[in-house]
């Protein structure tokens, strides 16, 4: 959907490879002062963003949930492919323009190795299948009644599984090792205890592709970890959750280290220690550490510094009565 002083064009429909995206690009690069506003589908999106900004067009990249509310104002209930694309026109005309960042050729090629683009089946998802597949076979395993063979295949797909993880991690550190500046990053993030190999892989392809100069709570806000409250009058006082409303692959990605973390260093076992005493329920207590855990590996990137445990929560002195 194309707009010119506030008036549409007849929209028009491109497929999304690689020869309609470029008709479109070429289309679109010869439109005077024009602004492109595209929403972010999870990796459709992508390819077309990179083609866009490297034809030297103006772009803006949006949050869906933000283009899903700012709909909602408009008061469109219909939703079709042209009253989206309406829609989104009319943010672009409404809202700041705020420039999308392009990644680096490497940064965009390490989040393939975890997502693996165009396909469901990265290093994220093969781990994810990996522990379904163990919990499935502890399932069989607890009765007797469960044919060996089955026992057997369950145990193949697993193997099977791991085989690939390690493919595909073998690969993410060959061009992780080619470049200074990743290597020195993986160093930072394995620094921390419960943060691996596979797990600084995931974190590094999700939080090097974010826009440069955020801060640490704006990194938060997009990996939804952000709390979100839910007051109204005098009467209507829910306790806050997160939002959700961020990338989920960072929630992902921090999730396990999290885990891991709480349990092996002290200083983050103190802080998961504390909480429930705040009335914090263990789930929360996860959430506040992969929270503070962000926030920690933002400032170390931001410093080129490793993680400083003490810094990340001052376990209290332990009075002795006299």
């Amino acid at each position: 959907m194309v707009r010119k002083d506030g008036k549409p064009f007849d929209p028009q429909k491109f497929g999304n490879t690689h020869s309609d995206r470029g008709r479109l690009v070429k289309k679109l690069a010869k439109l005077p002062n024009l602004t492109v506003c595209l929403e972010a589908t999870g990796v459709y999106h992508f390819d077309l963003a990179i083609a866009l900004h490297d034809a030297g067009v103006a772009l803006m990249v949006v949050n869906p949930k933000a283009s899903h509310n700012f709909a909602k104002v408009l008061m469109k209930n219909s939703k079709t492919d042209a009253v989206d694309a309406n829609n989104l026109a009319e943010y672009a005309a409404r809202m700041d323009f705020v420039p999308w960042t392009r990644p680096s050729g490497d940064k965009i090629a390490l989040r393939s190795f975890d997502r693996r683009t165009c396909a469901p089946e990265g290093i994220d998802a093969l781990t994810r299948q990996k522990a379904a597949a163990k919990n499935h076979l502890h399932a069989l395993s607890t009765t007797s009644e469960t044919p060996k063979a089955v026992l057997k295949d369950a145990r193949l797909a697993i193997s099977q599984l791991e085989k690939r993880i390690v493919r595909l991690s073998a690969e993410a550190m060959a061009l992780i090792g080619q470049t200074p500046g990743l290597t020195r990053v993986f160093t930072l993030l394995t620094g921390i205890k419960g943060i691996a190999e596979t797990s600084a892989i995931a974190l590094m392809g999700e939080l090097l592709l974010l826009p440069p100069g955020l801060s640490h709570r704006e990194w938060v806000k997009l990996a939804g970890l952000d709390p979100k409250a839910f007051d109204s009058g005098k009467s209507v006082h829910k306790k806050a959750r997160v939002s959700k409303a961020g990338n989920r692959h960072i929630r992902s990605a921090l999730y396990m280290p999290a885990l891991s973390a709480k349990q092996h260093d002290p200083h983050v076992k103190a802080y998961f220690e504390h909480l429930p005493a705040n009335g914090k329920l263990p789930l929360q207590a996860v959430c506040a550490v992969m929270r503070k855990l962000l926030h920690a590996i933002h400032g170390m990137l931001k410093n080129d510094k490793p993680f400083d445990n003490s810094r990340f929560y001052v376990i209290p002195a332990v009075m002795i009565p006299p």
